[in-house]
């Protein structure tokens, strides 16, 4: 095994501004970065506008949970046969099972970074990593086998981020409007709960019928696009809602929100970091991260469809003229730190 070379797989599409600052801090410690990414949610489009030179493996297989097995793992082998060549020293991801499985299959130590302890179908890796506000007791694993970094998965990319004025006009949207950027519930994923599809229906049909607003909406996949233009044909052809048709960075169209509203952890955490006003529409298992998140203020969890219209606080919120949420950086050392750890100790 080659101490210096490390292999980061982008299953999703928050793993690529997750994983950038971290291959940045590798390289300069002279390790080889190998990248492959899973055409997934737009993970390649995302790896494509951080200038991330990576290779293309797999693909998302719906969400029957049959063709998810499978998928899982045809990628598997896919990754095994890519990545087998490099003779990689750890393989790193956050939570790519495929990934997991490949290691197994080559012999190479494995880390899952994970910020969801109710995460399913894992295969057993060497070491995993998790922010310090996860609970001992919610993760079952070797404790002697468990790195962690303060703060949360956010804190590690967050505090590099400038933000840019110019996605507004990208998006065909005024400064004066009152910006809600909302993304639907994930209807394909394990931890699925109809009832997130219902709250996302009510978020929209209220902050719709507010007269500043104008909606972002993120859909995840093709299908949902077809969906939300079929739900609301009128607010879709007035641009009351606005679609991209386009990835765009989120951090950026987060910090030119006004408040975000989300069916998912990423969006709503990346919010918290910046100090936008958030409310999450998920309704699987609620992780330490948001009751922490939720317990501090920083983020307000829609149960029912009264919460829509009791809790959410439609109003303009006062932007500064720069990230005021800089941070000393300490999450991403330890992340780091980590890393390099595991590919030293290769057991």
């Amino acid at each position: 095994m080659n101490p210096k070379k490390i292999w980061i797989d982008l299953d999703n599409s928050p793993h690529v501004p997750f994983f950038n600052p971290i291959m940045k801090e590798l390289k300069k410690l002279d390790y080889e970065v190998i990248i492959t990414a899973r055409d997934c949610s737009q993970t390649c489009e995302l790896a494509d506008m951080f200038h991330i030179r990576y290779q293309r493996i797999g693909r998302h297989f719906g969400k029957k949970k049959s063709m998810k097995i499978a998928g899982t793992v045809l990628r598997a082998l896919q990754l095994s046969k890519a990545v087998r060549p490099n003779d990689v020293s750890v393989a790193v991801s956050h939570g790519s099972r495929a990934q997991m499985i490949s290691a197994l299959l080559l012999h190479t130590p494995s880390m899952a970074i994970m910020d969801y302890e109710h995460v399913k179908g894992f295969v057993r890796p060497n070491w995993v990593m998790i922010p310090d506000v996860i609970e001992d007791e919610s993760v079952r694993f070797d404790k002697d086998r468990i790195m962690r970094y303060p703060g949360i998965k956010e804190d590690v990319y967050v505090p590099d981020f400038n933000p840019d004025p110019a996605v507004v006009k990208e998006l065909g949207l005024n400064p004066a409007d009152l910006i809600v950027t909302i993304r639907p519930p994930a209807t394909e994923a394990h931890y699925h709960n109809i009832e997130s599809e219902a709250l996302f229906f009510e978020v929209v049909n209220r902050i719709g019928h507010n007269e500043q607003s104008r909606m972002v909406v993120l859909p995840r996949n093709d299908a949902q696009r077809v969906s939300i233009t079929k739900a609301w044909p009128q607010w879709c052809s007035s641009r009351k809602i606005v679609i991209p048709d386009h990835v765009v960075n989120g951090l950026n169209l987060l910090w030119h929100s006004d408040l975000a509203i989300s069916g998912g952890g990423t969006m709503n955490r990346e919010a918290a970091a910046l100090g936008v006003p958030v409310y999450s529409i998920f309704r699987g298992k609620i992780g330490d991260v948001d009751r922490y998140l939720a317990q501090n203020g920083r983020l307000v969890l829609l149960e029912n469809l009264t919460d829509v219209s009791d809790k959410i606080l439609i109003e303009k919120r006062k932007l500064s003229q720069g990230n005021d949420k800089k941070k000393n950086g300490d999450a991403l050392h330890a992340v780091v730190d980590g890393i390099v750890k595991a590919s030293e100790q290769r057991n």
